[in-house]
């Protein structure tokens, strides 16, 4: 079986039947008028903008283009020409001020300057780690920075200054979602969040960032089927050709260098065989991977659904407390005692 067969589906079916349960989750559970999608110019959030569209009409989505100073040009030109494909209002929120007002660059800068002393005004930086294909390797992070002269320089991460450097650059994913919830709240809108199933399962979101929405429609998806549904949609090809990039720091960055250390569609097809307990030498061949490489990406599976479970969790009560059940046992009451 090859991987475009294991993850083929009919687009136009899943379309309408994400669309429906998108029209009955925000209208009738959670009483919303229409929805707020944060758009990136990446794919993810062009089908989830599109798909909002499908469900409840152009004029009852918003899209929000929310740059700062790292961000790339290229996110902004796309993301105002899928608001005009779809006909979609669009508001633009730079939220530079906001990111410069928490200390986000200076907390990034304080960070970076520990393992290139000599950073400073012109340069760019970005985190990447080995490709997973090489060999047995640990997930250390290295730290690349580009010289205002063009030079490029890597080295290693040591650990507290990656969590200081992404820590601070998740002000970036939390103030966007802070903001999707100011335009949601003043419209009586739902926040759609934008994580394929990729994404999702292997936790590469920001809790309370990019992971906090009302309703997810692509979860479930493998970026490959994402891709198909955009197509079918009318997504621009500019969108849809476009490497799927992290847009967070400020060179440019894909996501196979900060996560994946693997291309989308072979992630794709392992985590799908992962899933469905397919031996790596099964899948090997139509990867063009080794068996071997096949092993070492579904113990990297495992290894990420260990490490973000915390992300994927909710706020934890020390006793169960549902007030959801309670609602339902008050509203069967026919009398209240004294």
């Amino acid at each position: 079986m090859t991987s475009g067969e294991m993850l083929k589906i009919d687009p136009e079916q899943e379309i309408e039947k994400i669309a429906h349960v998108i029209r009955k989750t925000v209208r009738t559970t959670m009483r919303r008028r229409g929805a707020v999608v944060g758009v990136s110019g990446g794919i993810d959030s062009a089908v989830c903008a599109a798909l909002s569209v499908r469900a409840l009409g152009s004029g009852n989505v918003l899209a929000l283009l929310m740059p700062e100073r790292d961000s790339s040009a290229i996110s902004k030109r796309l993301g105002l020409e899928l608001a005009d494909t779809f006909s979609i209002p669009c508001v633009e929120e730079n939220i530079t001020p906001i990111l410069e007002g928490a200390r986000c660059y200076e907390r990034q800068l304080e960070a970076i300057r520990h393992v290139f002393p000599d950073y400073g005004e012109g340069w760019k930086n970005k985190i990447i780690l080995p490709s997973i294909l090489d060999g047995d390797r640990l997930n250390v992070s290295r730290l690349t920075v580009q010289t205002p002269e063009g030079e490029y320089r890597t080295e290693r991460l040591p650990m507290n200054q990656y969590c200081q450097l992404v820590a601070a650059t998740n002000f970036k994913q939390r103030i966007r979602t802070m903001m999707e919830y100011y335009h949601a709240d003043r419209l009586n809108y739902a926040v759609c969040g934008t994580p394929n199933r990729l994404e999702y399962d292997q936790g590469f979101f920001v809790k309370g960032g990019d992971g906090l929405a009302d309703y997810k429609p692509i979860a479930h998806l493998y970026k490959t089927q994402v891709y198909a549904l955009a197509r079918a949609l009318g997504v621009p090809e500019g969108i849809c050709s476009r490497t799927p990039t992290t847009d967070t720091y400020s060179l440019e960055q894909t996501q196979e260098e900060f996560y994946f250390a693997l291309p989308y569609e072979k992630m794709d097809a392992c985590l799908y065989s992962f899933n469905h307990a397919l031996a790596p030498e099964t899948v090997a061949a139509s990867l063009g991977l080794t068996a071997d490489q096949v092993m070492r990406v579904y113990n990297d599976i495992e290894a990420k659904r260990r490490a973000t479970l915390p992300l994927h969790l909710p706020a934890l009560t020390m006793e169960t407390v549902d007030p959801i059940a309670a609602m339902i046992d008050d509203s069967k009451k026919n009398n209240y005692s004294a």
